[in-house]
């Protein structure tokens, strides 16, 4: 839905309904449906935003679409182009945020493909780690044809040169990325990995990496072994470890947000707001100069929150699993 100038318009901008599985419609617990949109850097102009969703078939879909042309407030179905297809061997850990970073290019986190109990847990088919996959990444694409059916890699991506690896990927090791962003000032990306049975985390990628960092899962869960694994030595050297860390007391599911760059709420600026899907909790996240990290409470909402987002002024907004929607304001 789309709220414009304070009102509610009727018609909704985009609807997948038919696209989605069954279980999403019925309004039942799920992990799967609409997960991520995001609207091109140049959109007012190109009228062109890409959609990651899970169809009917469990399969992780990205799509470019564009709005109409007699009604830019509604997207245009026919107008879609499947640009990415990821086949998901289970029905969780599904991630589905997409972010244009400062680059331009189009960064995507699929999740590590889930578990069943009947299998095992915690990434049973070790999809995070195997570079010949996309699951459990951060993909990184070039999307800038628009003429074109499909992406291209960026040239500067780390692993261009290596047959080991899927070109689009851009970092790897992660559970299920619920949610990323990057800093709208400096360009530093800033990743929500939800944890199995112990740690949430809050993984960091400054502004000028190469990228290429592996964030360590199934390896490492938090800052620990996951279920005692055995790390050889020069494995753990290419690591890379979590800003921050929280475990099970605290909540149960983490969802990342955004770096505050609005104007409302000056005491705020630089600093990095996320929150706990479980028990509603909002922290304060930011890094000293010396490079140490400072994590505060900042709220407890009481809601199960699914979102942040992000308006044009650099404003934030909570989203909760039961519709609502709030802007973060001066009391």
């Amino acid at each position: 839905m789309i709220l414009k100038e304070g009102r509610m318009l009727p018609d909704p901008f985009l609807d997948v309904s038919t696209l989605i599985t069954d279980d999403v419609m019925r309004g039942g617990y799920t992990e799967r449906g609409l997960l991520g949109l995001v609207f091109s850097p140049d959109f007012r102009s190109s009228r062109v935003f890409y959609v990651n969703y899970v169809d009917q078939r469990n399969d992780t879909i990205l799509v470019r679409m564009r709005v109409k042309d007699d009604n830019p407030d509604q997207a245009d179905p026919a107008s879609a182009v499947t640009l990415l297809t990821i086949s998901h061997p289970f029905d969780n850990h599904n991630g589905g945020h997409l972010a244009f970073g400062k680059d331009g290019y189009l960064y995507m986190a699929p999740g590590d493909g889930g578990f069943d109990p009947a299998v095992g847990r915690g990434d049973p088919l070790n999809n995070s780690q195997n570079t010949s996959l996309l699951l459990g990444k951060m993909l990184r694409l070039d999307v800038s044809d628009l003429s074109a059916s499909s992406y291209t890699i960026p040239p500067t991506n780390p692993y261009v040169n290596d047959s080991r690896f899927k070109p689009e990927i851009w970092a790897w090791g992660l559970r299920n990325p619920w949610r990323f962003s990057f800093d709208r000032f400096t360009g530093d990306l800033y990743i929500g990995d939800v944890g199995q049975w112990q740690w949430e985390e809050i993984n960091f990628q400054p502004a000028g990496s190469p990228g290429g960092e592996n964030y360590g899962w199934k390896l490492i869960e938090g800052l620990v072994p996951y279920e005692d694994a055995v790390i050889d030595p020069e494995t753990a050297k290419t690591l890379t470890a979590p800003v921050w860390v929280y475990d099970h007391s605290l909540g149960c599911s983490v969802t990342g947000g955004y770096v505050y760059r609005g104007r409302a709420l000056p005491a705020l600026w630089g600093m990095y707001l996320y929150g706990d899907y479980c028990n509603g909790r909002v922290w304060t996240l930011y890094q000293n100069p010396d490079g140490t990290w400072v994590n505060t409470v900042f709220m407890d909402t009481g809601k199960q929150i699914t979102s942040f987002g992000e308006d044009e002024t650099g404003e934030l907004y909570l989203v909760d699993y039961k519709g609502g929607v709030y802007k973060l304001i001066r009391k």
